[in-house]
């Protein structure tokens, strides 16, 4: 049985939990390509301000945002754009169980 280190799952799961947050992966698309302003982030959203602010705290102390102050105003942008590699990953292995499920659905009809 291979060991594995318990301290690189704990990181792991800390980075699929933030992650694993609807909320979060649309702030992240929203950052993509450009940094923006929270002043305009707020108002693309669903939830309430503070509630933006907690998640976009979370993402960047996970360090996939980083953010600048200008005056009062606070700017996001992607720190680590790799994150995209790891989410087009896990897009690409839904589709493949997808497809697999729907197969073995259909064998089993």
């Amino acid at each position: 049985m291979t060991k594995v280190d318990e301290k690189k799952l704990e990181l792991e799961s800390r980075l699929f939990a933030i992650l694993g947050q609807p909320t979060r992966l649309r702030l992240l698309y929203m950052l993509r390509d450009r940094e923006l302003c929270v002043c305009k982030i707020n108002p693309a959203m669903r939830e309430d301000q503070s509630v933006i602010s907690r998640h976009l705290g979370k993402l960047r102390d996970m360090g996939l945002l980083a953010s600048r102050k200008e005056g009062v105003s606070v700017y996001y942008s992607i720190a680590e754009p790799a994150v995209f590699e790891l989410l087009e990953n896990a897009n690409g292995l839904l589709r493949t169980i997808v497809e697999r499920q729907a197969r073995e659905a259909v064998e089993a009809l």
